[in-house]
């Protein structure tokens, strides 16, 4: 149950923060850049990182000691002066970190969807809401978000299922510490099936994962 409550609470953080994040960018990629390659490029290169390699990046940003965070935030003259913050070895700080990192390296998966949605709208119907009037606002929420829902709902499902099998990320950071306050059930099917070789508890857990994604996906 506590692996089952940390991927649902990774989830229902991530998803939408993933959302939020990846429309800012695909909204920034599709101003009428110059040289719009650069932009574009930013956008991939979080996606092209392998998970494993984002979470130990992650990592080495939040740690004790050396984190670049820690540095920033006493240079910021925040926090208790002269205590670094243990971001990684306190449960709460830990999943904020955690979700931190997923929502950077989803963020961008999501914005290259919601880009190839928003190329597709025709510009007249912006230029049509400019002669009535409406703001740049108006034509976000009664243009753009109408328009663009279809790929919306398809990044949600692609993002949902994902942070539901979350594995890398939280593994390669805290390995499930500090006790198993960041453990997620992938990682204890993982445990289950290879340190324990409780191969039979592990494919139940495996099976109970998929009959949560299939619902999910369904509703």
């Amino acid at each position: 149950w506590n692996a089952a409550t940390n991927t649902v609470l990774i989830t229902v953080i991530t998803v939408p923060g993933a959302l939020v994040v990846g429309m800012g960018l695909a909204l920034l990629a599709n101003l009428p850049f110059r040289y719009k390659w650069p932009v574009r490029l930013a956008l991939l290169l979080p996606w092209a990182l392998p998970l494993a390699f984002a979470g130990l990046i992650f990592a080495w940003f939040f740690h004790t000691d050396h984190g670049v965070f820690n540095d920033i935030v006493r240079r910021l003259g925040l926090g208790t002066a002269g205590e670094p913050r243990m971001w990684l070895l306190q449960p709460a700080w830990a999943m904020a970190a955690i979700c931190a990192t997923i929502i950077w390296k989803a963020s961008s998966f999501m914005a290259l969807i919601l880009l190839a949605g928003l190329q597709m709208i025709p510009k007249s119907l912006y230029e049509a809401a400019e002669v009535d009037g409406a703001s740049r606002w108006q034509q976000f929420w009664q243009i753009t978000i109408p328009m663009l829902m279809p790929s919306i709902v398809v990044a949600l499902i692609f993002r949902t299922i994902t942070a539901l099998q979350t594995f890398d990320i939280p593994y390669t950071m805290t390995k499930g510490g500090p006790g198993n306050s960041t453990e997620t059930l992938a990682m204890l099917i993982h445990k289950t099936t290879i340190d324990y070789l409780d191969v039979g508890y592990g494919s139940t857990l495996a099976v109970c994962m998929f009959v949560l994604s299939l619902v999910v996906t369904g509703f």
